[in-house]
C-alpha cells in the first residue's frame, strides 16, 4: 500500500494500476482513506505539482471505490475536474476489468452530473461503449455533443456542412430527442443566422428527418411540446423554424389541434401568430369544428397583440360568410370583444356582429345586445344603429367613484429586544443575511447599545458563541482593522467592537475619518450611516448611553418629536450628553411640521440639546430648500471603461441652495448636505444602486432626497433598468411633494421597461390617494419631458393605462389633460399621440368630462377628417368631454 500511495505523491500514472491489482478489497477501501487525505493536502501545494498528483489520486480513487455511486461522485467532484490534459485514458484503463453493468451505472451517473468538457462527454461515451449499452442522454451531455460536432466541423479541412457532421454521429438518435426537452437549448444549435437559416440546426435537422436519418414523428412532437412549454425566444424560434421545416400534413396538424388552440390561446406572440396559421389552415380545410373555433377565439380575442386579433376576427367573418348558421355559436364570443380595451377592436366585433345578427336567434341577439350596452358613447350610437335597442347598462348612471389605493400607513416600530437571547438571534440573523430591512437594522442597533448599557460584558459572551463563525472572528487584528475601515461592514462594526475583534485605534480613526466626502447624495447619505455605526462601536465600548435618540418611531424613518423629547428627558436624568453623529440624525428624522408644543417641552428641558431640538422644530425648514427652476444639463447614460468614455444624454435636474445650520452645527458626516449642489458638477456612479436607507436617512424631506436622486432615476429612460424603484418610497416620503418628486415621477412614468413604469404608477397612485399629487404641475413636467423627447409618448401611454386599470381614471385624465394641448399643436403627429387620447377617451367616458373643461387643441384634431387612429380618438374624447354626451 505504501508502494501505491508514493507513487500517487510522485505523479506516476503508468505504475498505480499494476499496483492496485495486488492489493484486495480491504486494502482497498485503506488506501481510498489515504487518497481522501492527500487529495485534501494537495490543494495548497503549487500549481504545476498539484495537478500531477491531483491526476494520480483521481485515478487511483476511481479504483479504490467499489461502488459504481461513489467513483462517479469521485471523478465528478469540482475540484478534480478541471484538466488541461485529461487523465481519463488512465481512469479506463483502471477500471477496464470492472462488470459490463457496473460500467453502465458509472456511465449514466457521470452523465446525470455536469458534464462541462469534451473530456468529460468522451469517457461516458466509452464507458458506454464497453459497458455496450445505450449512451446516457442528459443536458451537460448534449451541450458537450453540440460543441463537439461544430468543432468537428472546423477540423475537417474545408468547413463540412452541418447535415454531414450529423449523419456521421453515431448518437444522433438518442441525443436529438433529449436536445428539445432541455430547459434552455445550447447557444451552439440555438443561433441561427437569417441571412443563410440553410447552413444551422434547424434546416439540418429537418434534412435528416426527411431522409429517415432521424424518426420525423418524435420530432414533430417534441418541437410542439416545446412551443407548448414555453420558454426563451431564442429557443421558440429554434422550434418554430424544425417545425415549419418538418412541413407537417394536414392530418398531422389536425391530429393536434388542441396543441395549436393551447398556443394561440396562451402562447408567446411568434408562436400564437404560427398556431393561428394552422388553425385557418384546418378551419378551410374542415378540420376544426365550430365549437372549437369558438373557445380559441374567446381567448385569442382577448390578448394586448392587436395584429393577432384582428387576424382572429378576420377569420371569424370568413365563417360567417361561408355558414351562416354559426351565428348562434360565433356571436356570443364576438360580443364579448366588446370589453377589449382597443377601441378599434371593438368597432371591428360591432361590425361583424351587424353583418351575422340577422341569422341569430332572439336569446343571442339579446346577450349581444346586453355585452354592447357597456360599450362607449361613440361605439353605443353604432350599437344603437345595430340593435335598434339596448338594455340600460346597470354598472352606468351612477355616480363616479375615484378608485384610488389607501395611503399608506406608517407602522410603529416594536420596542428594541430586551433579552440577550432574542438580540442575539436578531443580530446573527442581519449580519449573516445583510437585509435593506431599516427597521430590523434600527432595532437591533439600539437593542446593541440598550444590552450594553445594562450588562455590556453579558452582551459579549452572549454574542461570542453565536458569532464565531463570521469572517472576522479568525483574521489578526491588524487585517480586520484594515478590511472594516475600508468597507464599513454594516452591524460587523459595532458587535466586533464590542468583542474586541476591532482595535481601539481603528475605532477612533473611524470616528475622525472623512466620512461623506464623495461628489454625490448618494455617498453622503452611506457617510452619515457610516458615521453612526462608528459613534455605536465607539459607545458600545463604554456602554454608557441607555439608548439611541434616532432609533425611529415608525417604519418610514421618522422620529415622533414628542418622544424625542422624552429620549432627552431621560438623558438629562441620567446626566448622558448625546453622541452628536446620533444627535444630528435625531434632528434629520424627527417630524416638524405642526409641533410646537413638543418644542416648548424640548426648550424647558433647559440643555443644549433641548434647544437645538426646539429651534430645529421651529424652523420647519428642508435640509436643502430645491431650487424651482430645471437645469439642462448632460447626465452620463453608459460608460465604456476600455475606452475611458462616457456617453451622455440632455436631462432636465434640479439644484438645491445652501443650509448654513447643517454646515456649521453638524457635526462633518452631514456638511454635504448643507452645501449648495448643482447638477452640472455632479459625478456619480451608484446609477444602478439603491438603498432604503437613504429615504430613512431624511423621512421627511421627500422633496430635497427627489432633486438629489433625480439624477439616478433618469437613467430609466434609457437603456438602465431600476431608476424608477426609487420612485414609490419618495411618494411615501414626509414633507411636500413639489417640483422634484413631479419631475422625478414625470422621467419614472416615461420608462424604458416596464418593471420601472410599474413603479412610478404605484408613486403616482401613492401621491394621489394622499392628496399629494399637483395634476397640473406633473401635467407641465411631462409636457416639457416630451419636448425634449426625454419621453416618448407611447411609454407614457402605457403607465397611464395601467394606472387607469386600477380605477384612478379621474387622476389619470387630470394628468393627461395637461399633457394633451401640446402635443396636439404639434405640425407633425408625433407617434403614441393616439394611445393618449384613448386613453383620456376612456377615462372621459367613464368619470365624466375633465373639471378644466375642453382640451385646447381637440377640436380642430376631431374636425380634420380621415380615418386616422388619431382622428378617430380625438373625436371620440371630444365626445366624451362634452357635458351632454356624458
Amino acid at each position: 500500500m505504501n508502494t501505491l500511495m508514493d507513487a500517487v505523491r510522485e505523479g506516476r500514472l503508468d505504475d498505480i494500476r499494476p499496483l492496485l491489482a495486488r492489493l484486495d478489497r480491504g486494502e482497498r477501501r485503506a488506501a481510498l482513506d489515504e487518497l481522501k487525505v492527500l487529495r485534501k493536502e494537495a490543494r495548497g501545494w503549487s500549481w504545476g505539482e498539484r495537478t500531477r498528483v491531483r491526476k494520480a489520486v483521481l485515478v487511483a480513487g476511481a479504483a479504490c471505490h467499489n461502488g459504481a455511486a461513489g467513483c462517479a461522485a469521485w471523478l465528478g467532484a469540482r475540484d478534480m475536474r478541471d484538466w488541461t490534459h485529461s487523465p481519463y485514458p488512465w481512469v479506463l484503463e483502471v477500471l477496464g476489468d470492472r462488470d459490463p453493468a457496473w460500467l453502465a451505472d458509472l456511465a449514466r451517473r457521470l452523465a446525470a452530473r455536469a458534464v462541462e468538457s469534451d473530456a468529460e462527454y468522451r469517457l461516458v461515451v466509452e464507458l458506454s461503449r464497453r459497458a455496450d449499452c445505450p449512451l446516457p442522454a442528459s443536458d451537460g451531455m448534449v451541450r458537450a455533443w453540440a460543441e463537439r460536432v461544430n468543432g468537428t466541423r472546423w477540423r475537417s479541412g474545408p468547413r463540412m456542412p452541418l447535415v454531414d457532421a450529423l449523419r456521421a454521429d453515431t448518437h444522433l438518435d438518442v441525443l436529438v430527442p433529449h436536445l428539445l426537452t432541455m430547459p434552455e437549448l445550447p447557444s451552439a444549435v440555438a443561433w441561427v443566422d437569417s441571412r443563410s437559416p440553410a447552413g444551422y440546426w434547424p434546416a439540418a435537422l429537418t434534412a435528416l428527418a426527411a431522409q429517415g436519418v432521424l424518426d420525423r414523428g418524435t420530432l414533430l412532437d417534441s418541437c410542439v411540446t416545446r412551443l407548448l412549454r414555453g420558454g426563451k425566444p431564442i429557443d421558440l424560434r429554434f422550434c418554430l423554424l424544425v417545425l415549419r421545416g418538418l412541413e407537417p400534413t394536414a392530418q398531422e396538424e389536425a391530429e393536434r389541434a388542441a396543441d395549436w388552440m393551447a398556443m394561440a390561446a396562451d402562447g408567446p406572440s411568434t408562436v400564437a401568430g404560427h398556431a393561428q396559421e394552422v388553425l385557418a389552415r384546418l378551419d378551410t380545410q374542415g378540420a376544426l369544428s365550430v365549437r372549437q373555433l369558438a373557445e380559441v377565439s374567446g381567448a385569442v380575442l382577448f390578448r394586448t397583440e392587436k395584429k393577432l386579433v384582428r387576424a382572429q376576427l378576420v377569420r371569424l367573418g370568413k365563417v360567417l360568410r361561408r355558414d351562416p348558421s354559426t351565428a348562434d355559436e360565433l356571436l356570443p364570443v364576438i360580443a364579448e370583444a366588446f370589453a377589449h380595451p382597443d377601441t378599434d377592436t371593438q368597432e371591428r366585433a360591432l361590425k361583424l356582429v351587424a353583418r351575422a345578427l340577422p341569422a341569430a336567434s332572439p336569446a343571442v341577439r339579446e346577450e349581444a345586445a346586453l355585452m354592447a350596452s357597456r360599450l362607449g358613447p361613440m361605439q353605443r350610437r353604432s350599437a344603437l344603429a345595430v340593435f335598434g335597442e339596448l338594455p340600460a347598462d346597470e354598472s352606468a348612471g351612477g355616480v363616479y367613484e375615484e378608485i384610488l389605493p389607501p395611503p399608506p400607513v406608517p407602522r410603529r416600530l416594536g420596542p428594541a429586544p430586551v433579552s440577550l437571547a432574542e438580540l442575539t438571534e436578531e443580530v446573527v440573523a442581519l449580519l449573516r443575511s445583510a437585509p435593506d430591512d431599516v427597521t430590523a437594522f434600527e432595532r437591533a442597533l439600539d437593542g446593541l447599545i440598550r444590552c450594553a448599557h445594562t450588562g455590556r460584558k453579558e452582551l459579549a459572551r452572549a454574542l461570542e458563541g453565536a458569532l464565531g463563525g463570521q469572517w472576522w472572528a479568525s483574521l489578526p487584528r491588524d487585517e480586520v482593522d484594515r478590511r472594516m475601515s475600508r468597507d464599513h461592514d454594516d452591524l460587523h462594526i459595532v458587535t466586533a467592537s464590542l468583542l474586541g475583534r476591532l482595535s481601539q485605534r481603528a475605532v477612533r480613526d473611524g470616528q475622525a475619518g472623512r466620512s461623506a466626502a464623495g461628489s454625490c447624495c448618494h455617498a453622503a447619505l452611506d457617510g452619515i450611516l457610516y458615521a453612526r455605526l462608528w459613534e455605536a462601536a465607539a459607545e458600545i465600548r463604554t456602554g454608557r448611553l441607555p439608548h439611541l435618540l434616532a432609533t425611529p418611531t415608525w417604519d418610514t424613518g421618522t422620529i415622533d418629536a414628542a418622544e424625542l423629547v422624552e429620549r432627552l428627558r431621560r438623558y438629562q436624568a441620567l446626566g448622558v450628553t448625546a453622541g452628536p453623529v446620533d444627535f444630528a440624525q435625531a434632528l434629520l428624522r424627527v417630524r416638524r411640521t405642526g409641533e410646537e408644543e413638543a418644542a416648548v417641552r424640548a426648550a424647558a428641558l433647559g440643555t443644549a440639546e433641548g434647544d437645538r431640538l426646539a429651534a430645529w422644530l421651529r424652523e420647519d425648514e428642508p435640509v436643502a430648500a430645491v431650487v424651482p427652476r430645471p437645469v439642462e444639463t448632460n447626465v452620463p447614460v453608459a460608460r465604456d471603461w476600455l475606452r475611458q468614455t462616457v456617453t451622455e444624454v440632455r436631462r432636465r435636474l434640479l439644484a438645491t441652495r445652501e443650509n448654513r445650520v447643517v454646515q456649521q452645527r453638524f457635526p462633518r458626516a452631514f456638511h454635504w448636505l448643507g452645501r449648495p449642489h448643482s447638477p452640472r458638477n455632479q459625478h456619480c456612479y451608484h446609477w444602478d444602486v439603491w438603498s432604503p436607507r437613504w429615504v430613512a436617512t431624511l423621512p421627511e424631506d421627500g422633496e430635497t432626497l427627489a432633486a438629489w436622486l433625480l439624477p439616478s432615476v433618469t437613467t430609466c429612460v434609457e437603456e438602465q433598468r431600476g431608476g424608477g424603484r426609487l420612485l414609490p418610497a419618495l411618494a411615501e416620503a414626509g414633507g411636500p411633494a413639489a417640483g422634484a418628486t413631479h419631475l422625478a415621477l414625470g422621467y419614472g412614468l416615461g420608462a424604458r421597461y416596464a418593471e420601472d413604469r410599474l413603479a412610478a404608477v404605484d408613486a403616482l397612485l401613492v401621491l394621489a390617494a394622499r392628496g399629494r399629487l399637483d395634476a397640473e404641475l406633473l401635467g407641465s413636467e411631462l409636457t416639457a419631458l416630451l419636448e425634449d423627447e426625454a419621453v416618448k409618448a407611447g411609454r407614457l401611454a402605457d403607465s397611464a393605462r395601467t394606472a387607469a386599470d386600477t380605477g384612478a381614471y379621474r387622476t389619470v385624465l387630470s394628468v393627461l389633460v395637461a399633457v394633451l394641448p401640446a402635443l396636439l399643436a404639434r405640425e407633425r403627429t408625433p407617434r403614441g399621440l393616439s394611445d393618449l387620447l384613448a386613453v383620456a377617451a376612456d377615462c372621459a367616458e367613464r368619470c365624466g368630462p375633465p373639471a378644466s373643461g375642453p382640451v385646447p387643441g381637440l377640436a380642430a384634431v376631431a374636425a380634420r377628417g380621415g380615418t386616422t387612429q388619431v382622428v378617430r380618438q380625438a373625436i371620440r374624447l371630444e365626445a366624451a368631454c362634452t357635458p351632454e354626451a356624458a
